[in-house]
């Protein structure tokens, strides 16, 4: 089975990206969390990315704040499906990291979320989806919730 990286620019992003971890061990879907800021440590964002296929990673969420340049910058160096997840941080509501994030260059995906919490989880629930086409036991738990009114 893949695994899903949690990446984020931020120790004090761990607040709101331990929802995914969260929804992610729900569904049976290892993850690991990473602090890495595409503007502080560059070189680490790469080295995780072109190394996490082989690292047995299916997914990546990025999660930025502000400018949000971390959910792009992973894009760059991965062909694994990258999911941002903006934060709140800099304008009223998280605006400027979802602007940031969400207009990508064509040929260059981010699938992004809602800001904050309720896109942590929905990144959760998407890597899931993905996974699932995959594995049985993911699909499984996602008929679960499905039946459980989209609820753990």
């Amino acid at each position: 089975m893949k695994k899903a990286m949690i990446i984020m620019g931020s120790q004090t992003d761990e607040a709101v990206m331990s929802e995914c971890s969260n929804w992610l061990n729900w569904f049976g879907i290892q993850n690991d969390m990473i602090v890495a800021s595409a503007h502080r440590n560059p070189d680490k964002v790469r080295e995780h990315m072109v190394t996490a296929k082989d690292n047995g990673y299916g997914a990546v969420v990025a999660a930025a704040g502000m400018a949000a340049a971390l959910p792009g910058v992973c894009a760059a160096y991965t062909s694994l499906p990258v999911l941002g997840v903006p934060l709140e941080g800099g304008l009223p509501g998280g605006v400027d990291a979802l602007y940031s994030i969400v207009q990508m260059p064509a040929g260059l995906p981010v699938g992004t979320l809602a800001v904050g919490k309720a896109g942590a989880r929905n990144a959760a629930v998407l890597v899931a989806r993905i996974f699932a086409l995959s594995d049985d036991a993911v699909a499984r738990k996602l008929e679960e919730f499905k039946e459980k009114g989209y609820r753990m």
